[in-house]
């Protein structure tokens, strides 16, 4: 073993899990550093809460007067709390979150200061927007950008640091963030739903899209994994044998949970507490040293933040217990790579869940319209939807037999696919009160309604129902949920709007009675929104055929997924609803494009490093000591050595001829990366990556884990997988 790897794994060995007092119930530390509404009752005016309140429930301005009363308290409550700065929390298309902390300091004169935090602090502010991406909104000299106070995502602290939650808007209006986008689409299906809900419901005034996003993720030894260049560079392995044992046996999953990982998961759940976020769930998932968390669903846009401001927790709380997280879709060969699924559902201020099987015919009818407009919506914009979760990263795990394919489509389920089929197949035009009755989706009354649940689960589906909610299963690990999330409400509240119209039309130029409009044209829906649905096993090579045969896309690299973003029809889509204009598509597809070059270059370089750098050297050290043993064996059996030398000669031989194809690999990567380089228009280069720079990986990667089964163990210079996975 070398004397990285050694002294790596001696470190980590000698770290003791930190104890965490756990005394105190979750319950009542909930939201305590938060500014939340209990707080703001505590803190504001009359006046001022109900101004917070109102902005929140019905979007309606801060006057400027007011938002002073409002930083008052909150500055009050954020000392209180020994907070000394405050930020504008907010979240660039870097796909990190960005902050820059100001004090609560101002001097007055005399040598005399106070704290200071005024409402024009509070509401917008002007960091520096140079540096961050834009796809070409502004040039470059132009830096100035807005932060603006999002008063629908509670301020909370963190550390000493009361963080504001805001958007991040260029000088000239357009978005440079994930936020505003995302608060658009949901202005725009809240009013898209609320005037569908009408016809079943005269009292709905609102209607909110929820999230609960499920979180994998990796903890490795920190250790060990700052003895990776790979791992500290990309945030993942790029070279690596795969163990004797991984994930064969089963036996990580939902397994006992190491106690060193457990005291983490009860550190960071107590941050999450206090900060607000409803962590539920925790478990083992498939992969050695792999794991999940869950909150409890919340309002989409909190969702979002809350998953952004987890992630940072995340890695904060990890270095106190020597690890490093690893949020990478696929940072380890041969096991299981890292998703995060968004479960997606609307509810009403009435409250009631229009995904979720009623008991009688009227909300039936509610649910069905809502269920089968969500698949019509997803059937028509499927390429949009694999667009939103395309990434560098989330290709590695898409379609690799542990994720969803790369193709879309929809998992309803065994007895919801029969409801769909009868309704189809009515011929009357209209429902009745008999059949109106069947659809109670109770199973006849034989399962109590708090155990029902009217779908199986399929792990190969994209995008399942299950039960009162879908799971857009493909989202990757590391992404922001508000690029999947800013699509699918999009892409719904499009189809509700159209619905809505042929409803009306129906009705007034045909007479039609309302239900019977409706279920009218649900039917002409289930009809045209057949080839998404799917129930079998999306791994199969059967199923890509099927696919193609249905018309669906299979969009398996980024290069080729992106460009749905900037197709006329979805351009129109999002300028239709003021979800984003042409500018702010078309500078989202160039900056994700560019990620996408820059992720590879980065990987490519990487590579080249450390296959030149530290593996062939140290198989040339080991060749060097194979060769003197042959010398030593020659000299002591004379003409005679080649039978006591010969593995060591076919040894050296297979050694050379590694050595040989990575060097000209890493020299054919570096061309090839070159002549890339040299093309102008992003979206060729972008492929010219994708098809020509990053195969040569996997040439490159064979032959230097190759040479890791061959060389001394004591010499290899990387921390191997089997250390990597399942060092405690």
């Amino acid at each position: 073993m070398s004397t990285l790897r050694f002294h790596a794994i001696k470190e980590s060995l000698n770290h003791k899990p930190i104890h965490i007092d756990e005394n105190e119930r979750r319950s009542v530390i909930f939201g305590s550093n938060v500014f939340n509404e209990a707080t703001m009752r505590q803190y504001l005016t009359k006046e001022a809460y109900k101004s917070v309140m109102d902005a929140n429930q019905f979007g309606t301005k801060i006057d400027r007067i007011v938002a002073d009363h409002i930083s008052t308290g909150m500055k009050e409550w954020a000392i209180s709390k020994g907070a000394t700065h405050y930020t504008h929390w907010f979240q660039p298309l870097t796909g990190a979150t960005a902050e820059k902390h100001d004090a609560f300091f101002e001097t007055i004169g005399n040598g005399l200061a106070i704290e200071k935090f005024g409402g024009s602090q509070l509401v917008q502010q002007e960091p520096d927007a140079s540096s961050f991406p834009n796809g070409g909104i502004r040039n470059t000299f132009e830096a100035r950008g807005y932060t603006a106070w999002d008063p629908t995502s509670p301020a909370f602290i963190y550390g000493t640091t009361l963080c504001i939650p805001t958007v991040f808007v260029a000088y000239t209006g357009e978005a440079l963030d994930y936020k505003t986008p995302l608060l658009r689409a949901l202005q725009a299906v809240d009013s898209a739903a609320v005037d569908v809900c009408k016809y079943f419901d005269k009292n709905v005034k609102k209607v909110n899209a929820s999230l609960g996003w499920e979180q994998e993720y990796f903890l490795i030894d920190s250790a060990l994994a700052n003895s990776r260049p790979d791992i500290v560079l990309t945030g993942r392995t790029l070279l690596g044998h795969s163990p004797a044992k991984g994930q064969q046996l089963d036996d990580h999953y939902f397994g006992s949970i190491p106690s060193r990982a457990l005291a983490y998961m009860r550190d960071l759940e107590t941050e999450c507490m206090l900060l607000g976020i409803p962590v539920k769930t925790r478990h083992n998932e498939v992969a050695p040293n792999q794991f999940e968390l869950a909150p409890i669903y919340d309002e989409a846009n909190l969702a979002v933040d809350h998953n952004s401001l987890l992630m940072d927790v995340m890695d904060k709380i990890a270095d106190r217990h020597n690890f490093k997280v690893l949020f990478h879709e696929k940072p380890f060969a041969g096991v299981n790579g890292s998703g995060k699924h968004n479960n997606w559902s609307l509810g009403t201020d009435t409250g009631v869940n229009l995904l979720g099987p009623g008991k009688t015919p009227m909300s039936n009818l509610q649910f069905l319209t809502f269920f089968i407009n969500t698949i019509k919506a997803v059937n028509d914009n499927e390429e949009l939807l694999r667009a939103a979760i395309a990434s560098a990263s989330n290709d590695h795990r898409l379609g690799a037999n542990e994720a969803p394919p790369a193709i879309i489509s929809v998992f309803i389920g065994e007895q919801l696919t029969n409801v769909l089929n009868e309704l189809e197949n009515v011929t009357s035009g209209k429902l009745s009160p008999e059949e109106k009755t069947d659809l109670k989706l109770n199973v006849v009354g034989k399962i109590p309604d708090v155990l029902l649940d009217n779908t199986d689960r399929n792990r190969t589906s994209p995008f399942a129902f299950t039960g009162n909610k879908f799971e857009f299963r493909a989202v990757g690990s590391k992404s922001n949920c508000a690029n999947a999330m800013t699509v699918l409400n999009s892409i719904v509240a499009k189809q509700l709007i159209d619905f809505k119209k042929e409803v009306d039309t129906l009705v007034e130029k045909k007479d039609m009675k309302k239900d019977d409009a409706i279920f009218n044209i649900l039917r002409e829906y289930i009809k045209k929104s057949k080839n998404i649905l799917f129930e079998g096993n999306g791994y199969g090579d059967e199923w890509h055929k099927e696919a193609k045969k249905r018309g669906l896309s299979n969009n398996k690299t980024t290069p080729e997924a992106l460009k749905a973003k900037v197709s006329k029809k979805a351009l129109s889509l999002f300028e239709e609803l003021g979800v984003m204009n042409k500018v702010e598509s078309e500078a989202r597809y160039e900056i994700e494009m560019e990620e996408y070059v820059l992720r590879i270059q980065i990987e490519g370089r990487v590579l080249g490093d450390i296959a030149r750098n530290h593996i062939v050297p140290t198989a040339v050290k080991y060749q060097n000591i194979l060769i003197k043993n042959v010398k030593g064996l020659k000299e002591i059996y004379g003409a005679d050595f080649k039978k006591y030398a010969k593995e060591q000669l076919i040894l050296i031989q297979e050694i050379s001829e590694h050595i040989e194809s990575i060097n000209s690999n890493v020299t054919k990567l570096i061309n090839e990366r070159k002549k890339a380089n040299t093309v102008d228009d992003i979206s060729k280069k972008a492929l010219d990556y994708c098809n020509k720079v990053k195969p040569v990986f996997d040439d490159i990667r064979y032959h230097c884990d190759k040479l890791e089964l061959l060389v001394d163990d004591e010499l290899w210079p990387l921390t191997k997988y089997r250390e990597l996975l399942f060092t405690r």
